[in-house]
């Protein structure tokens, strides 16, 4: 079996899952523009915040295509925990311990989100803590590297929308910024799916203020830090 640069030895796997990993689509970058572009947006439940110890218990993600969401093309999978216990982090995402403990074993439920992001560019609010989430998991699992493109929207809405007035906003105070109308909150599928139509908005005004393609936004983003650490 060829195995791929962005693996390295780790542990023993079953065979499918080894056949599914090495199957796995790299991330591919391309010049088309963003209204073409297709982005998965993900959202993430945990045990806790710590990414060095806590545990994914669920994800939740949709993708953008053409500048649409994809409605039928959505993953949601609870993520099998061995002792989960209620804890403060449970009251907020409200997933029970007999619901984890009747979820996917954790190397499926991994393979099969990442055969659904296939080569696509990864999105989520606040990205960073969900980055070092995925990121730790499929490594401790399958010493997979993820090298995905990472978009936080958080930084994209407030490099987008200067005249905002908010500070640090979090993502209900956009959800009002902008009007959208959002029928549930704090599961992963749903949060993915609010963070989705929060994006569309933003394609939109990346387009008007001549943000073409994935390349322009990382230099726009680039130039938005740099004024942001000079204010501080």
């Amino acid at each position: 079996m060829k195995i791929l640069k962005w693996f390295r030895k780790g542990p023993e796997l079953r065979e499918r899952d080894a056949v599914r990993l090495a199957a796995l689509s790299p991330p591919v970058i391309t010049d088309q523009p963003l209204s073409q572009q297709r982005f998965v947006v993900v959202d993430l439940e945990t045990s806790g915040l710590n990414t060095l110890k806590d545990k994914i218990l669920s994800i939740g993600a949709v993708s953008i295509e053409n500048s649409a969401i994809a409605l039928g093309d959505q993953f949601s999978c609870t993520l099998r925990r061995k002792g989960h216990t209620v804890t403060e982090s449970v009251l907020i995402h409200q997933i029970p311990p007999s619901e984890v403990a009747a979820g996917v074993r954790p190397e499926k439920a991994l393979l099969s989100f990442m055969e659904y992001v296939g080569s696509s560019p990864l999105l989520a609010f606040h990205a960073p803590f969900d980055q070092r989430m995925l990121a730790r998991e499929l490594d401790d699992a399958f010493a997979y590297n993820l090298r995905h493109p990472f978009y936080d929207v958080a930084e994209i809405a407030q490099l987008l929308c200067p005249e905002h007035a908010m500070r640090n906003p979090g993502l209900d105070d956009w959800v009002r910024f902008f009007g959208l109308q959002v029928l549930q909150r704090h599961n992963a599928s749903a949060d993915a799916l609010v963070t989705a139509e929060l994006m569309l908005i933003l394609l939109k005004r990346a387009e008007r203020q001549g943000i073409e393609n994935l390349a322009a936004l990382d230099i726009s983003l680039q130039n938005w830090r740099r004024r942001q650490q000079n204010v501080l």
